[in-house]
């Protein structure tokens, strides 16, 4: 069958899918612990789990793993040349939470993703952000900046944003490790499970 298909799409002079080809659909999670997999055995980080469940769903995928523990946004934005690769369709990016932990500025936060962001743009490759919120304890007048900045990114560069990359999870020892912070297998399930409908638009959409 792929050799009719094949031969369908020379006579065409179309270009085969990746699918059809055997080659997965390369997509980079690009994140600090929490896309790392703090604590965890490989196939419970997030980059698989998600994996798992698209493929489950039909989708031809290879999500590859370039979470950091302790980045920090500006630490993200110095080795994204390497991180993201030729031939890489779609990024996660997902940092920002140890810039809260840390009480970073958040316009300098907002500054490194913009900067992310304008360069994945410039090369062709789709984003999906995913949002963070600042502690509490850091004070009104810090959350409400630092929380402001997902949104407004996502509008500047029209991405689609996935608000909260803890939805669910923070607050819910069961999902938790020990340390309160970071999640466990199943708590990083359940984030895989809330963000895998929009990763799955976001690679079925032109």
């Amino acid at each position: 069958m792929l050799r009719i298909v094949t031969v369908i799409f020379m006579m065409l002079g179309l270009a085969l899918p990746a699918v059809a080809q055997g080659k997965p659909r390369r997509i980079v999670a690009l994140g600090d612990s929490l896309t790392a997999g703090y604590l965890l055995p490989a196939k419970d980080a997030f980059p698989n789990q998600l994996e798992a469940l698209l493929r489950a769903k039909g989708l031809d995928v290879r999500i590859e793993n370039a979470g950091v523990s302790g980045d920090t946004s500006s630490g993200g934005l110095a080795r994204l040349d390497w991180s993201v690769g030729e031939g890489v369709e779609a990024v996660i990016l997902e940092l920002g939470a140890n810039d809260a932990l840390r009480a970073v500025d958040p316009a300098i936060t907002e500054n490194a993703l913009d900067q992310m962001l304008t360069k994945l743009k410039a090369r062709g490759i789709k984003v999906l952000l995913a949002g963070m919120y600042a502690p509490r304890n850091n004070g009104e007048a810090y959350f409400s900046r630092f929380d402001a900045i997902y949104p407004r990114l996502s509008q500047k560069h029209g991405v689609p944003l996935y608000p909260f990359f803890l939805e669910g999870v923070q607050g819910e020892k069961s999902l938790l490790l020990s340390d309160g912070l970071h999640p466990n297998a199943a708590g990083v399930r359940l984030i895989a499970e809330k963000i895998a409908p929009m990763v799955e638009k976001l690679l079925t959409t032109p």
